[in-house]
């Protein structure tokens, strides 16, 4: 069933470094979608998933010193949450002025190079969170015309979506079944049913080169976890980019993607959170 628990965490001090932490840490159980405010954050969990066993873990741990969680949960039957992210969360965003993404009952759209649709019920990636923002400004710099494209954790598919409008061969891996469906409800939607997307996670990956560019917008433990097999599936003097993380996590992640041959070529930041760049060898 599509049911979740909608998490209240309010935090005692507030302000957008804990939000950001605290939706990072949570993350790691689950949780999928944040909603940060002045007063802490509201999360949303498969009810299968919530366990308060672990948050009260995870907000023991918080890397933060001398922050004081209140935590109420409720529990949130299965719904059409295309409605509830019309009513609260998702309005039309444009992208570095050459995209614009937003859903199918939005109206009075302005008009960009690239028009992408996004049901996005309760997965990720409507572009509206800096991690994906920033993924979607480098597909837009980069000449993608013929080349083959993996995108890891695809959440509603936009970044594939926008790969295949800009002449990619793309293919996209979704570990969640519900995203998975609503991002193959997307790639229709958007006129590219030739994007292959498939439910699972890492082990899908081929072992050996096939793609130009793998993205990752994921989150750090994952992407550390999985490293080696994007490497492996990544072509000589291809790229990944890799997002879902801060920025003070870009020497680990160098220092892991050494030991398979990926070396730093850039890297972004957009409030707090980074997008890092790198090329095979």
């Amino acid at each position: 069933m599509n049911d979740y628990q909608e998490v209240r965490f309010d935090a005692t001090p507030c302000n957008d470094t804990i939000t950001d932490v605290l939706a990072a840490v949570i993350a790691d159980a689950g949780f999928e979608s944040f909603v940060p405010d002045e007063k802490g954050l509201t999360a949303y969990v498969k009810n299968e998933l919530y366990n308060i066993d672990t948050i009260n873990s995870i907000l023991e741990n918080f890397p933060i010193e001398g922050v004081k969680f209140n935590v109420k949960s409720t529990f949130v039957e299965g719904k059409d949450w295309n409605s509830e992210w019309e009513k609260n969360y998702f309005q039309p965003i444009v992208i570095a002025n050459k995209c614009v993404i937003h859903s199918s009952f939005h109206t009075d759209i302005p008009e960009c190079e690239y028009d992408i649709v996004i049901d996005p019920k309760m997965a990720f990636g409507t572009g509206h969170h800096a991690t994906t923002s920033q993924i979607v400004q480098q597909l837009l710099s980069t000449d993608l015309n013929g080349i083959s494209l993996m995108d890891m954790g695809t959440g509603t598919g936009i970044l594939a979506i926008l790969a295949a409008m800009r002449g990619a061969k793309a293919d996209a891996v979704e570990i969640d079944e519900m995203a998975y469906v609503n991002a193959a409800e997307n790639v229709k939607i958007n006129n590219h049913p030739e994007i292959n997307v498939m439910l699972g996670d890492a082990s899908l990956l081929p072992a050996e080169p096939k793609y130009d560019i793998l993205l990752a917008n994921i989150n750090r433990n994952i992407i550390l976890s999985d490293l080696h097999s994007y490497a492996a599936a990544v072509k000589s003097g291809g790229n990944i980019i890799l997002s879902g993380f801060y920025h003070e996590d870009i020497p680990l992640l160098l220092e892991e993607g050494k030991k398979y041959g990926l070396e730093y070529v850039t890297d972004t930041q957009m409030d707090k959170w980074a997008c890092l760049k790198l090329v095979k060898k």
